[in-house]
């Protein structure tokens, strides 16, 4: 609209939609659940990979990645980063998610293979991607911001005031914790706090 597009020609339309399709989320913490809860409403089934199964959910798990991404439509990623997941999405599971295949990565940079993206997109061996996280940030290949099957954004995944807010709260109340000797209220591996739970 804004760069006078509509006036050239009629805006093309998508075979991208939720409709008939699979979500296989990589990664079932709190954010993959949440997500996992809000594709429930629309009626899109749900499946996931991760280490170790969720006995409370009722989505089917699958060990291996390789396994999902060939019965899903759509990968969504949502695991931290680190040396653990990267290039976790790699050529073999962009293939896997084949031609009508969408990839979102909400998780890290790192944990996409991101020549393999790019090829594989050029390629048409997977249909789209959404990304909003990138492997050298703040720079974004020329590539990816050349292709038109990509929606791309500037890591702006938690730029709300809501989410801000809770998040200095979290800051806040975790100081309190330390403060009066409890554990932090979330921990993080690389501390000594790691195996304490609240």
């Amino acid at each position: 609209m804004r760069a006078g597009k509509w006036l050239d020609k009629q805006y093309p339309l998508t075979r991208a939609t939720l409709r008939n399709r699979t979500v296989g989320i990589v990664g079932m913490g709190a954010i993959g659940q949440a997500i996992a809860r809000r594709l429930d409403a629309f009626g899109v089934p749900v499946v996931y990979h991760a280490r170790q199964p969720r006995q409370q959910l009722r989505y089917r798990h699958y060990p291996k990645l390789i396994d999902m991404a060939r019965d899903v439509d759509t990968l969504m990623v949502i695991v931290p980063g680190g040396a653990a997941t990267a290039n976790m999405i790699n050529a073999e599971v962009l293939n896997a998610l084949g031609p009508n295949g969408i990839l979102i990565n909400m998780a890290r940079g790192s944990v996409v293979d991101e020549p393999a993206l790019i090829k594989a997109l050029a390629d048409k061996r997977i249909m789209a991607a959404g990304l909003d996280v990138f492997a050298k940030e703040p720079e974004v290949p020329r590539e990816l911001i050349a292709m038109e099957n990509v929606v791309l954004f500037p890591h702006i995944g938690s730029a709300s005031v809501h989410t801000r807010d809770r998040m200095d709260q979290l800051v806040v109340d975790n100081i309190a914790a330390w403060a009066v000797g409890k554990p932090p209220l979330t921990p993080v591996p690389e501390t000594p706090f790691k195996t304490w739970t609240n």
